[in-house]
């Protein structure tokens, strides 16, 4: 996937503004707030459907604009000349894909695969469960086609069952929204159990190159009950008065925790704040790396603030790593990353100032 042009429209800061990134790495410099990390916040609203800082309407649109516009072209891997624009205003939006209008913004989310590390991404490693199940629900939303039709069938169910708690509903409703909703929990658990599965020989691959001071990590589905004792139903069946009292489900896929077990480490709080960064990187670039060994290509992958967050030495071993995959990369800094210094990488370099991309220099 090569990104040929980003368009953006009372975006954050920018008024209006058009971004041409070459192939091979991207550089954005400027000064803090001038604008750097919009460009991939843009994108990344395109492919995700949300910014990785913020909803649309908490400070995305530009003070005094009724909507953000944003509208990409790019190059599909088959050849094929796409392009996606949407206009947000923070409660609606409208877009479109190819010319034709989008119902849901999922479609844009499956056409643009982007991969952001940003200075938040820490939490993958040390934040809530919630981070890990949506890593691992955006890996299979992009190969595997049965997943979102089942992540729906699931939360529809899950739905209608809390609202019966809340209601203290028949008890042959229960009964009735129990066995869907466990049999569509079996059917998403067992995605997400393969999904793993085929991320481990990434991991392992990457680790070593990344951050070979951590050892082995090894991955496993903690399914959100405890499955190795009883089926779902069995443990909606057995948590049913506790539920009734909480008014919602406590057993199930959406309490599912994507856990990290580290070999050589005590756990996660072993970690440095600088290590925790590196590992969710990896992290982020093992799903990316299986996406590529599944699709025949890399997806976007965008860098927010490098030099901040890597030292030199991880730069150094993260840009060899990024130039063997021959994947578009994107990167911001106030400077050139050291990094990029140490390493004779063709770059094409923006500089963002005011508000305004001004014109690339390739070096």
């Amino acid at each position: 996937m090569l990104i040929e042009r980003l368009q953006l429209h009372d975006f954050r800061r920018f008024t209006e503004t058009e971004f041409s990134p070459l192939p091979g790495f991207n550089l954005l410099t400027g000064d803090n707030g001038s604008g750097k990390t919009t460009v991939l916040e843009a994108l990344h609203l395109l492919a995700h459907g949300r910014s990785f800082r913020g909803r649309v309407r908490d400070g995305l649109i530009r003070q005094g604009a009724p909507a953000l516009q944003v509208y990409t072209e790019w190059v599909a891997p088959d050849g094929l000349r796409r392009r996606a624009g949407l206009q947000h205003a923070g409660q609606h939006w409208q877009a479109r894909l190819d010319g034709a209008d989008v119902q849901q913004l999922g479609q844009l989310c499956e056409a643009l695969a982007v991969v952001t590390f940003e200075p938040g991404s820490h939490a993958l490693v040390d934040g809530s469960s919630e981070v890990r199940r949506r890593f691992l629900d955006w890996g299979l939303f992009h190969v595997e086609h049965g997943f979102m039709p089942g992540w729906r069938r699931y939360s529809r169910a899950l739905k209608q069952r809390n609202a019966l708690l809340r209601q203290r509903g028949s008890l042959s409703a229960l009964d009735a929204w129990e066995l869907e909703l466990a049999t569509a929990g079996e059917a998403l658990t067992a995605m997400r159990s393969l999904h793993v599965t085929h991320l481990q020989p990434h991991l392992d691959a990457l680790l070593p190159r990344l951050l070979p001071v951590v050892g082995e990590v090894v991955l496993e589905l903690q399914p959100g009950w405890r499955r190795q004792d009883m089926s779902l139903a069995d443990a909606l069946l057995l948590s049913r008065e506790r539920d009734l009292a909480v008014g919602h489900t406590t057993q199930g896929p959406h309490r599912a925790e994507l856990r990290l077990r580290l070999r050589d480490l005590p756990g996660r709080e072993a970690l440095s704040r600088g290590q925790t960064k590196q590992l969710a990187l990896t992290l982020l670039l093992t799903q990316a790396s299986l996406l590529a060994g599944l699709q025949g290509h890399w997806p976007l992958l965008q860098l927010d603030d490098m030099g901040a967050e890597l030292d030199r030495w991880h730069q150094q071993r993260l840009l060899e790593v990024l130039q063997d995959t021959g994947a578009q990369v994107f990167v911001t800094g106030t400077d050139v990353p050291s990094g990029l210094q140490q390493q004779a990488l063709p770059v094409t370099t923006f500089h963002v100032e005011h508000g305004a991309l001004h014109s690339r220099v390739s070096s």
